[in-house]
């Protein structure tokens, strides 16, 4: 059959139009169900709308291309033959879902309706087809709130306002004694569809339309709408989802979970999404609809319990407990369960990768209605990764590229501490691993601005929305008195690596209050918790933690990585705990070591403000005589952590006022401790202040001025590397100047250097210690003039923090005032202070890579900004050809694991282009 419109595609009735490869036109949703209609699975026909026509909606002001309404009237009729029943009939009407589906997955972030098509008449038609008045009005009622909701745009007024329609449940169900809505009867719900209907007239001045068609559209551009909404846009920038992708629209025929015993609805993963351990997982509801399950309203049941321990003692459900609820799937829809074990495992092999399905039962009959490629934490990204390239699924470098590298941060975090003793207030589920501790906020607007006032928080919900995303995002773990392991909550933290802990029916959460209370303990809002993400516990206090352990897996994983990344990848290291913690992440040696750091500490700043107030050079060497055997001390331990490894050794950077106070309180008790006057300490101070210090007197201009300051830390260095060589250990130190934009300068301070080489390893009987001398390149004219300086120095390091600042006039420092701004008027994409810009900055590098390298074939190329544990910039380092990158020790597994896909997304690029070249041929 000829398609109907070029933007519509029909799935269903042995008719597939679409595919899996389609996603960016049909979204996730939209083309993994066109894919399981070729498969042959059991899928409820519908057709979706392509995002093309989202694009074409927000730019026409929410208008629709020509034909497509007859083409949506005509893809209607298609589904009302092949399932015999009509649109709008008052006998037997066909009920439609309109759902969102971006070609990633958005989980919550946009917009579903249910049981579009209900009226005051088409209830009763259903109410008669079915046979069962109770779920013709449960229908009706979800349609109401549903419609009211996304459409009508009906939301609580206040952050601590209840969802309106929910207030309405509760009191019904209060009003007639029982717990759970299925308790409800038919006149409850009908009752309670009029209620729904005059709150909805009350808050928004409109009712529900009558005519099914006009609910179709409405609906469908509800759903586009919601591409923008607040929510989605946030989730967008937080995942770094482009904004002009749009979304599809799917119209699809309803299935009824919620038709009375012999119906379910369900959520299933074909692997553990925590820890990644193979079996089905997952939760159903029986006689619900889908929201049931993910909204956290009702608390669900487990698929199986032989899905393997992690799931099965996560969920805790006793034996007499288990035996009274019927709680799995597998006992209470024996055939069913067979037969999504079966789906689950074709999917999988067939996506290749582990699959989050969201499924149906109606009278016994199983119906899939979405697969999708499943949110998973680290821990269980790394295993899966392993784990379906030892079963053949996918090669090693496909289940490289599988894992997000910002993922792996989240096993390097610390865990709470076994021996610790903690005060046990409750347990939920464990949704999402990890440990988290803050202060207790119950909004997701008062998480941000307590995040904002530079405190750590836990949001504490009933249950979440999408509309807390924001607040889940800034969070350090999240905490919900309702849901499962499939609710919103625990779907949306698992993503972001959040701990989190769900389902925790023992809380009692007062909004208006302020307050949760636990098995008859009540803390308040500011009140400090600690939450055990593997475990589900809830704990009164900050809990102390120790140092993660890595798996076997992430080991095995990270080998893969090595083996294909040609970049080198460093740490940035100050001290030898963070060299011995660098080298345990992978480091193959130290990119930046700051030396400034050093000179913080008590016993040695008073020795470092001396040699600011000295009167001459001969006051200043004096001073420094005094620094030069802690800065000794520091090098041999970083050097000896590093042993066989370079350590690149910035010489001091800031300028000099940085490491005098700053209050008139502090100035009056050094001036005391220094033997000075205190009007003397200001003039020293005030003489040093600059305007504009990251443009002033620092860097190598204060080894040009002060050439006694870079000597006495060249002597330090070299000192420890010939005291490691007297002792059999190979340091490598790296000697690097910063700040350099010409020639002559680094020149000048690379003869002082040798010089004091050659005195040191004179008196060390001349002992043999391999040195080199480079310099960062972090402003522009030293990107132009690279091809000179490269003809004397040994490396160059990208210093891109102020490589950036300097080629945007940007202050990093004052510059977040504004910036966002730039961010959400689409003038810069990034951030370029977290995202190495590869026009502007990128085409200085290439610059001075290009020249530096015509001019000395043999200078070493490296970056050691922040942006070298970010895996965007770590790509652009691979294509730029830099021999290595350093970042902060806990992101080296990030870099490690970006430069690896830097390396295959390459090889396959070059691949395609010679088979291109070929085929030409």
């Amino acid at each position: 059959m000829a398609r109907v419109h070029p933007e519509i595609y029909f799935f269903g009735g042995k008719v597939a139009e679409g595919r899996a490869a389609m996603r960016d036109l049909l979204g996730g949703k939209g083309a993994n169900l066109a894919e399981m209609a070729s498969l042959k699975l059991p899928v409820p026909p519908g057709f979706t709308i392509s995002t093309q026509v989202c694009t074409y909606f927000y730019e026409h002001q929410h208008k629709y291309p020509k034909g497509l309404n007859e083409g949506v009237a005509r893809s209607v009729a298609r589904m009302e033959k092949i399932l015999g029943r009509k649109f709008g009939d008052r006998d037997n009407p066909l009920l439609v879902s309109v759902r969102s589906g971006a070609r990633v997955s958005m989980p919550g972030m946009m917009d579903t309706v249910l049981n579009l098509g209900l009226t005051d008449e088409t209830v009763i038609g259903l109410e008669k087809a079915s046979g069962n008045p109770r779920f013709a009005w449960d229908s009706y009622r979800r349609f109401c709130q549903m419609y009211g909701d996304v459409v009508l745009k009906l939301k609580p007024e206040t952050a601590t306002e209840h969802d309106p329609f929910e207030v309405i449940i509760e009191r019904k169900k209060k009003d007639r004694g029982v717990e759970q809505d299925v308790d409800l009867s038919a006149d409850d719900l009908k009752a309670m569809v009029s209620e729904f209907r005059a709150l909805i007239r009350d808050r928004t001045g409109r009712d529900i339309p009558q005519n099914p068609v006009e609910q179709m559209w409405e609906a469908i551009g509800a759903v586009f709408d919601s591409w923008n909404n607040e929510r989605a846009i946030s989730y967008r920038r937080i995942n770094n989802i482009p904004g002009e992708w749009g979304t599809a629209v799917t119209v699809q025929s309803m299935v009824f979970g919620n038709l009375g015993a012999d119906c379910a609805t369900g959520v299933a993963f074909t692997r553990d999404p925590a820890t990644g351990e193979k079996g089905i997982y997952g939760e159903f509801l029986p006689n619900a609809q889908g929201e049931d399950v993910v909204a956290g309203v009702r608390t669900p049941r487990q698929i199986s319990l032989r899905a393997g321990k992690g799931w099965a003692e996560r969920n805790r459900i006793d034996e007499q407990e288990r035996k009274d609820r019927h709680a799995t799937l597998e006992e209470s829809f024996p055939k069913v369960y067979r037969e999504l074990l079966d789906i689950a495992k074709r999917l999988e092999k067939h996506f290749r990768d582990m699959q989050d399905m969201e499924f149906t039962v109606e009278r016994g009959k199983l119906y899939m209605l979405q697969t999708r490629t499943g949110k998973r934490t680290a821990e269980a990204a790394v295993r899966i990764a392993v784990d379906i390239a030892g079963e053949r699924l996918v090669e090693r470098r496909d289940a490289l590229m599988r894992v997000e590298p910002v993922q792996l941060e989240q096993l390097l975090h610390p865990r709470l501490d076994p021996k610790a003793q903690k005060e046990v207030l409750a347990r939920g589920l464990p949704a999402s691993p990890g440990a988290a501790a803050g202060e207790i906020v119950f909004s997701a607007e008062a998480a941000v601005e307590a995040v904002d006032a530079g405190k750590h928080v836990i949001l504490v919900r009933i249950e979440t929305s999408p509309e807390d995303i924001n607040g889940m995002q800034v969070a350090e773990g999240i905490l919900t008195a309702r849901g499962g392991m499939t609710s919103h909550a625990a779907v949306v933290a698992r993503g972001m690596g959040k701990c989190c802990v769900a389902g925790c029916a023992a809380l009692e959460i007062d909004y208006h209050a302020g307050t949760l209370t636990a098995n008859g303990h009540t803390l308040r809002r500011g009140d400090f918790i600690t939450l055990d993400g593997s475990t589900g516990e809830v704990i009164a206090g900050k809990v102390p933690t120790v140092e993660p352990e890595l798996s076997g897996a992430f080991r095995k994983f990270m080998s893969w990585a090595d083996a294909e990344r040609r970049l080198g990848v460093r740490a940035n290291a100050d001290t030898p705990h963070d060299a011995e913690v660098a080298r345990s992440f992978g480091a193959e040696g130290i990119g930046l070591c700051r030396t400034e750091h050093m000179f913080f500490d008590p016993e040695r700043i008073a020795a470092v403000r001396e040699m600011i107030l000295a009167g001459d050079a001969a006051q200043r060497a004096r001073a420094l005589e005094k620094i030069v055997p802690f800065q000794r001390a520091d090098f041999v331990g970083i050097l000896k952590a590093m042993a066989g490894l370079p350590v690149t050794i910035r010489l001091l950077d800031p300028p000099l006022h940085e490491f005098l106070p700053k209050e008139d309180s502090e100035i009056v008790d050094l001036a005391r401790t220094m033997g000075v006057t205190a009007e003397r300490l200001r003039q020293v101070r005030d003489n040093l202040v600059e305007f504009n210090p990251m443009l002033g007197h620092r860097g190598s201009r204060l080894g040009v001025s002060y050439p006694e300051i870079y000597k006495a830390q060249a002597r330090a260095i070299l000192e420890a590397a010939a005291e490691l060589r007297g002792e059999g250990v190979k340091a490598i130190p790296e000697i690097m100047l910063p700040l350099i934009g010409d020639r002559r300068e680094f020149e000048l301070l690379a003869r002082d250097i040798r010089a004091v080489a050659h005195e040191v390893l004179g008196k060390k009987n001349g002992a043999r210690v391999s040195f080199t001398i480079g310099t960062m390149i972090e402003v522009p004219r030293a990107c132009i003039e690279a091809d000179k300086i490269a003809e004397v120095a040994d490396f160059f390091s990208f210093g891109t923090n102020d490589l950036t600042q300097m080629t945007y006039g940007l202050s990093r420092d004052d510059s977040s005032k504004f910036l966002n701004d730039y961010l959400k008027a689409g003038i810069y994409k990034k951030d370029p202070f977290q995202e190495l810009d590869p026009d502007g900055v990128g085409g200085l590098m290439r610059i001075a890579i290009d020249r530096g390298r015509q001019a000395n074939k043999n200078i070493k190329l490296g970056i050691c900004g922040e942006h070298g544990g970010d895996p965007a910039s770590v790509k652009l380092c691979h294509e730029l050809g830099l021999d290595y990158v350093s970042c902060s020790p806990y992101r080296l597994p990030v870099a490690r694991l970006a430069a690896a896909q830097a390396a295959i997304a390459g090889r396959r690029v070059k691949g395609k282009s010679k088979a291109a070249a070929f085929k030409d041929i």
